[in-house]
């Protein structure tokens, strides 16, 4: 476990997030302070850290000061010192025989150094600062970087909101990060040189820093209680409902879940070559298709649930003509997403007041390349779920093999499928959607919700002889059974339950043809 010394001459409330994030396993080993009334003593002892007062006598050399300092350190098997407003500078021969130092100055360096730098960033108008980590040196301010965190700087902003901001947006960040480097070993100091192991330029970096721009105020967040604001990155190049024009410039602006479910729609669209349309709510599909026009894909998606389609979402991949405007102004829509409008097409839209039109340009490419979902104190970032499978990738598992129209049905059905929330299931018919069930924490109720949906709810279609997807595998027979009741003739799935066997069979004895995709399409928000 790595030993660290802190010294700080007022509050060190860097070195207190540091004895309490512990990070990288450091431990703070003692608090020392050249002032006997340091706050941060009382806060060291809060913890149960041992502290230590060495103050400078009026005639004392610097050098026999540091000496004494270095004598009551000399108790504890120290790996690390970190200073923390240690308002005394350290010559070399303090620095010499000490552990390695690190420092934290409230600045970008090597711009605006000295006690003053936040007066010195509002002076010249710099609109990010930030803060530093350095290796001490006898030299202020100009040691070896190892770390920096930026922030910006605001036009309300006085010298005292800056200091607040820097330490809690940037030094309790980055102070952390050298402590957990140096713990884990990776920081390599050769003279002026500090290299940190796996800090490069690579998909998911030691460190991330992004940037955008507030693009709107928002009328309110999911709830009309909760504020909210739309961000843009405006780096991204692909087709995204952040950058689309709105076309119908006199209609309410976006809400909040209206942007979230005109994304998942547009990302839907997105899985298919063929003309294809889907209807969102909840970032959830209503339904789904693909046909020879794009006027047709909107009616078989919409026919797959046209009582959950009231109020929501529209997705194409297709110039929106007037035939495919007329049908969707026939019931209440929120939003419709697509890459061109024709001329006819804008002037039925536009009739409804509120419909809000996109115009998203060119798709391009499918996703970005990483997802992300902030959490409360941090983060999570993947890759997307990019999957796009063939016929070949396909292992058929039962006696019957599917039909070349059931292989067609199953591939469209996981593409679909990937969009849909966990526990998820769907039912296809051809290109085209029958049932969804959606969101369930038990597998077998997602059946039983795609077959009642099928049976109840869609217009012109069921769900005998239909194909049904599941995004993960099906850990009993009873999914299985349930789906033949709805009349479900083939079955796509990840397979790898341990029970794959007795699935296997029950899907044998309905006459079902099931094959395996080996891999999962998990969607949890």
């Amino acid at each position: 476990m790595t030993q660290v010394a802190g010294l700080a001459s007022n509050r060190g409330r860097n070195l207190m997030r540091i004895a309490d994030g512990a990070p990288g396993g450091a431990e703070l080993a003692v608090v020392l302070s050249n002032h006997a009334d340091a706050p941060v003593l009382d806060k060291a002892e809060d913890r149960g850290i041992p502290t230590a007062v060495v103050e400078r006598e009026e005639s004392e050399a610097r050098i026999e000061h540091e000496r004494r300092i270095l004598e009551a350190l000399e108790g504890y098997d120290l790996d690390l010192v970190c200073l923390d407003g240690y308002m005394r500078v350290l010559t070399d021969e303090f620095l010499g025989s000490a552990p390695l130092t690190l420092n934290v100055h409230p600045s970008l360096l090597p711009s605006f150094p000295g006690t003053d730098a936040h007066e010195q960033v509002l002076e010249a108008g710099a609109r990010v600062t930030g803060c530093t980590v350095h290796i001490a040196t006898e030299e202020v301010d100009a040691g070896p970087i190892v770390t920096q965190e930026p922030v910006p700087v605001y036009e309300d902003d006085d010298a005292a909101s800056l200091k607040e901001r820097v330490l809690h947006d940037a030094e309790f960040r980055a102070y952390p990060r050298a402590v957990r480097w140096v713990a884990e070993g990776k920081v390599e100091v050769e003279g002026d040189e500090v290299r940190i192991e796996g800090d490069e330029d690579e998909e998911f970096p030691a460190r991330r820093l992004t940037g955008e721009d507030r693009s709107t105020a928002l009328r309110y967040g999911e709830n009309p209680h909760q504020d909210a604001a739309l961000y843009s990155d405006e780096t991204e190049e692909r087709a995204t409902v952040v950058h689309a024009e709105q076309l119908n410039e006199d209609a309410k602006a976006l809400s909040y879940n209206n942007y979230n479910d005109a994304d998942a729609a547009l990302g839907l669209v997105k899985e298919f070559d063929e003309p294809a349309a889907a209807v969102i709510k909840h970032t959830n599909p209503a339904g789904c298709a693909t046909a020879d026009t794009i006027e047709k894909a909107y009616d078989r998606a919409l026919s797959t649930d046209p009582m959950s389609a009231f109020g929501g979402i529209v997705a194409l991949n297709r110039a929106c003509d007037e035939p495919t405007a007329t049908a969707i102004v026939d019931s209440f829509k929120e939003v419709v997403v697509a890459p061109d409008y024709t001329d006819d097409a804008l002037s039925v839209l536009r009739e409804k007041e509120n419909l809000r039109v996109l115009d998203t340009g060119p798709f391009g490419d499918l996703e970005p390349p990483l997802r992300e979902k902030k959490l409360a104190g941090g983060r999570l970032v993947q890759e997307a779920d990019d999957q796009h499978l063939a016929r070949g990738d396909l292992e058929v598992v039962t006696e019957r093999e599917p039909s070349e129209e059931e292989f067609e049905s199953l591939l469209f059905a996981w593409h679909t499928i990937k969009h849909v929330k966990s526990n998820a299931i769907l039912f296809a018919d051809g290109t085209e959607t029958v049932g969804v069930g959606m969101g369930q924490v038990s597998r077998v109720d997602a059946v039983r919700l795609a077959a009642m949906k099928a049976e109840e709810h869609a217009e012109g279609k069921d769900s005998k002889g239909a194909v049904m997807a599941s995004d993960a595998f099906f850990p009993f027979p009873d999914g299985i059974t349930e789906a033949a009741e709805a009349g479900i003739e083939a079955v796509i799935q990840p397979g790898g339950s341990v029970n794959d066997e007795d699935v296997i069979e029950a899907a044998d004895e309905h006459d079902m043809a099931m094959v395996f995709t080996g891999s999962r399409a998990f969607r949890h928000d």
